[in-house]
């Protein structure tokens, strides 16, 4: 659905240019990880899908979380070397923004 189209991959390859913020811990951090931060927000974002996409049927409501999960799963492992680690205030920015645009992917599938 979403993990196997180009523009993921696209996406993909923009965090990968992006590690530098993620390998320096510099900055205000909070209390919450890497990965709590990613998994908050993707599952935040599967369910303004949901909200917005009422008519979905269940079988596709079930894809999509399979694929919130590929997508946080995929995360971890890019990754991997902070995921425990307590997120910045620029990490979590720029997650929000990333994870914003893999919305859009979600969204732009939805609507074909």
């Amino acid at each position: 659905m979403v993990v196997d189209k180009e523009g993921y991959l696209a996406l993909i390859e923009y965090l990968t240019e992006h590690l530098s913020l993620f390998i320096t811990q510099t900055g205000d951090t909070g209390e919450e990880t890497i990965e709590d931060v990613v998994t908050d927000m993707i599952a935040s974002n599967i369910m303004m899908v949901f909200e917005q996409n009422p008519e979905l049927e269940s079988d596709t409501r079930f894809q999509l979380l399979k694929e919130a999960d590929a997508v946080v799963a995929d995360l971890g492992e890019v990754l991997a070397k902070t995921w425990e680690s307590k997120a910045t205030n620029e990490q979590i920015s720029f997650l929000e923004d990333y994870i914003g645009l893999i919305k859009n992917l979600f969204d732009s599938e939805i609507a074909q």
